[in-house]
């Protein structure tokens, strides 16, 4: 019995405590890092408004484009940040994404995939025409009437995808599908953070559909958060 409980105290010790008690182990326990990234620009926003004519009890009378979306302390949203040229684990499946037409906008105004399934709602309860603007991908451009709440599109090739709606000329939006896991999309306040990037010297690609696109090194340690901040300039 002694031998039995020496042996099952050895292999306790030999695979940590945390793991015996079940305790999440370090963050870098698969050896990878968060980037917590702050994206920011020294600019005024750019926001055009134009007057709407068509379902506008659903759309309202005008319409906001917010291109250049800057917050309180010059943070930059809606720009796609990703670690350049990482690859995904492999096996990793790809969560489904989601866009959605409300208020005659999509919303978010930018998203970010993992190339695999996008569900395309329609909130507003009116017709809807989803068209994508893809090299990479097969185009879409699809009715979706009122009765159809979600259509399933597929994107599996890594490129910016420009999408509007052709019954609502104003509507613009866009699809990011990524090659990897690794990427997000700023907030309110310009700060996306990336989970689980690789350890090791990495280039933080920045996209934004107005500024354009801009890098920066980063050295990411497994079990670590680093922070990278940097300006987008007006092209």
């Amino acid at each position: 019995m002694r031998k039995a409980f020496g042996a099952f105290a050895a292999l306790i010790l030999g695979l940590g405590v945390a793991a015996y008690i079940g305790l999440p182990g370090p963050a870098g326990a698969q050896g990878g890092g968060t980037i917590e990234v702050e994206v920011k620009y020294n600019g005024a926003p750019v926001i055009e408004t134009l007057k709407v004519n068509k379902d506008t009890e659903q759309c309202g009378k005008e319409a906001k484009l917010e291109k250049v979306v800057v917050g309180a302390s010059k943070g930059l949203a809606n720009a796609v940040v990703s670690v350049a040229g990482a690859k995904g684990p492999a096996g990793a499946k790809a969560v489904k994404a989601t866009i959605d037409q409300k208020g005659c906008s999509f919303k978010p105004h930018v998203v970010a995939m993992q190339g695999g399934e996008i569900d395309v709602l329609n909130s507003d309860g009116i017709l809807h025409n989803i068209h994508t603007y893809s090299t990479a991908n097969p185009s879409i451009n699809k009715a979706q009437p009122k009765f159809k709440k979600t259509m399933t599109e597929k994107f599996e090739k890594p490129e910016i995808i420009k999408v509007t709606c052709d019954v609502h000329s104003w509507m613009l939006g866009w699809i990011a599908v990524m090659p990897h896991p690794y990427f997000g999309v700023t907030d309110a306040n310009g700060v996306a953070k990336i989970e689980n990037a690789p350890a090791g010297k990495q280039t933080i690609e920045v996209w934004h559909e107005t500024l354009g696109k801009q890098t920066k090194d980063v050295e990411v340690k497994a079990g670590q958060t680093v922070k990278v901040s940097l300006e987008m300039t007006k092209k």
